[in-house]
């Protein structure tokens, strides 16, 4: 059996291959899989995963969809994790028509994966992420991270190893160069993505492969073409061998390798069409529009939207400030916090995916996110959100305040970690999680599930056997602790809605401590008033009482919360 498709040298007769050089009609990775789709789980992660796949393509061949139990015995992993897998394959489906996007929680177990997309998530499970590169002037990052805030007299010390790996942050790469990355992987892996989606041509052996029209239409998985990709063209309409065909009357089937040529000639003109752009960036006149701007040339409070409605919107670059955006302000159904530090960040939107990177001593609230929340990276800070799913990865003394409809996923190198209860809300806040499909009667927050300590989805060598090791998972908060985050009201003045308290109820613990903490409030309140004391002894009280609060305020990072005092 043949692990790939040559090339093809079928008659001049065919269509012809060459892409559209319509910049407009560029083929693109979907970002989805690869940012939120990779699990550090050892057994997914193929040496050979062409030579893994077909036996299970084989195996599972007479079923259209493979559910939790089937993935387990096949894959020979634990219940939890196949379930883990349909879970995030679910998060990052192109098609949010398919029966496994559309399941409520509880019915994923039984309504499985289509095999065909179940292999494609299985395949790359094995891709390595773009190096992260270094900052290009180091002196001024050193001047932000990690920063010496009054939070670290009152959070533990940072040890000298996590000194040392905090001075030699890692920066993300630019969108383009993670793109050339994802492409160059498809480039290389396209013949064998084909064959594992391919089938013999009727009356002919393993190889003479074929691909129908429906099979096709799975590389949607990972590619998309054009501007506004899956929202906008299918996969089969750009392509000229099924371009325009009678829905009523199946597509022919084309040869796999003619298919093999086509794609590869088009990841190919895009490829050139990235490099010319990276090298218009590095060499012409600067773009204060560019979404690629590195964190010493983005402004402090910037948001750099999208140039299309491929791209999230990002906030790169907030310091010692406030930072507010709604949903009227983002052009994108995706947001990224990228190296932001002593602020507070509130992104009050109904969004798909959001990515938090490189912050340390922030509070940042998300609205309501239906896909997936990534925050990787980050040291000292706050989250506060909404969501279907959240993955952690290489975080030390963080707080998760959440309201999570599936088990939040810890990976990688992390220390003290905290999760809580989700604590705050907005008045669109209900409004905006129906939109996304997040429901405040499921709220898993204190179930965190953690896998390797080590990323093998990084591109750095890593021991023999340390992969297997078990990351450090979370904490609950200590209920006595729990306070509620106050978000201001004057940020929903001009869209109003009905939300009127925290929608996720609170367990019986974090429940009895809030209303023990309003209850001495009213006390103490009650006491001062009544207090039988001179003039200068409540003066003394009450700088008193300013004092412990002023302590309070930093111990807790709530003080963030008064840089809207300032304005933005």
């Amino acid at each position: 059996m043949s692990d790939s498709i040559e090339p093809s040298t079928s008659s001049r007769e065919d269509p012809d291959p060459r892409p559209n050089p319509n910049p407009n009609s560029l083929i693109h990775p979907r970002r989805e899989p690869f940012e939120h789709g990779l699990l550090p789980i050892p057994k997914l992660i193929f040496t050979d995963p062409i030579q893994a796949l077909i036996p299970l393509k084989q195996k599972l061949g007479s079923a259209a969809r493979v559910n939790t139990e089937t993935l387990a015995e096949s894959l020979q992993i634990s219940v939890d994790h196949a379930r883990l897998v349909l879970d995030t394959l679910a998060s990052v489906l192109h098609s949010d028509s398919d029966p496994i996007v559309k399941s409520k929680p509880g019915e994923i177990d039984s309504v499985g994966a289509d095999l065909r997309d179940l292999i494609l998530f299985l395949y790359i499970q094995s891709y390595k992420r773009l190096l992260p590169r270094t900052h290009k002037d180091s002196a001024a990052v050193a001047d932000v991270w990690p920063s010496t805030s009054a939070f670290d007299g009152y959070l533990s010390a940072l040890s000298p190893l996590q000194l040392v790996r905090s001075n030699s942050r890692r920066f993300m790469p630019s969108q383009a160069d993670e793109e050339a990355h994802q492409l160059s992987y498809l480039q290389k892996h396209m013949a064998n993505l084909l064959h594992l989606l391919a089938e013999p041509a009727e009356g002919e052996g393993e190889e003479s492969l074929v691909l129908s029209m429906e099979g096709f239409e799975h590389l949607a998985f990972l590619i998309q073409f054009g501007e506004k990709g899956s929202e906008g063209i299918s996969l089969s309409q750009a392509a000229p061998f099924f371009a325009n065909s009678d829905p009523d009357m199946p597509a022919v089937p084309v040869p796999a390798a003619q298919v093999h040529d086509w794609l590869l000639q088009n990841i190919a003109s895009a490829l050139e069409h990235l490099t010319e752009r990276v090298s218009t960036k590095e060499n012409g006149p600067a773009n204060t529009s560019d979404q690629d701007v590195a964190m010493a040339d983005a402004c402090t409070s910037s948001i750099k939207s999208p140039t299309s409605a491929r791209g999230p919107s990002y906030i790169e670059g907030v310091s010692k400030s406030s930072f507010v955006k709604q949903a009227s302000d983002l052009k994108a159904s995706s947001v990224k916090v990228i190296n932001c530090h002593d602020s507070a960040i509130y992104i009050l939107a109904p969004l798909r995916y959001a990515t938090i990177y490189g912050c340390s001593d922030a509070t940042i609230v998300l609205g309501a996110v239906g896909k997936a929340v990534r925050v990787e990276h980050c040291e000292r800070v706050h989250v506060i959100t909404a969501a279907k799913r959240v993955c952690i990865a290489n975080c030390r003394e963080c707080l998760f305040f959440l309201g999570v409809n599936q088990r939040p996923l810890i990976v990688g190198d992390n220390h003290t970690l905290q999760v809580a209860p989700y604590n705050t809300f907005y008045s669109q806040l209900e409004q905006h999680m129906a939109e996304v499909g997040v429901e405040a009667t499921i709220n898993r927050w204190d179930e965190p599930l953690a896998l390797g300590a080590v990323d093998p989805h990084d591109s750095l060598s890593h021991p023999a056997g340390v992969s297997d090791a078990q990351a450090e998972s979370a904490t609950h908060l200590d209920p006595d602790q729990f306070t509620n985050f106050l978000i201001p009201s004057w940020f929903a003045v001009e869209s109003p809605g009905s939300t009127k308290d925290n929608p996720f109820p609170l367990p019986d613990a974090y429940m009895a401590s809030q209303q023990r903490n309003q209850k001495n409030l009213v006390e103490v309140q009650k006491l001062l008033r009544e207090a039988p004391i001179e003039e200068n002894r409540k003066r003394e009280v009450s700088s008193a009482l300013h004092v412990y609060f002023k302590d309070w305020l930093y111990a807790t990072g709530n003080i963030r919360q008064l840089y809207c005092l300032q304005g933005d």
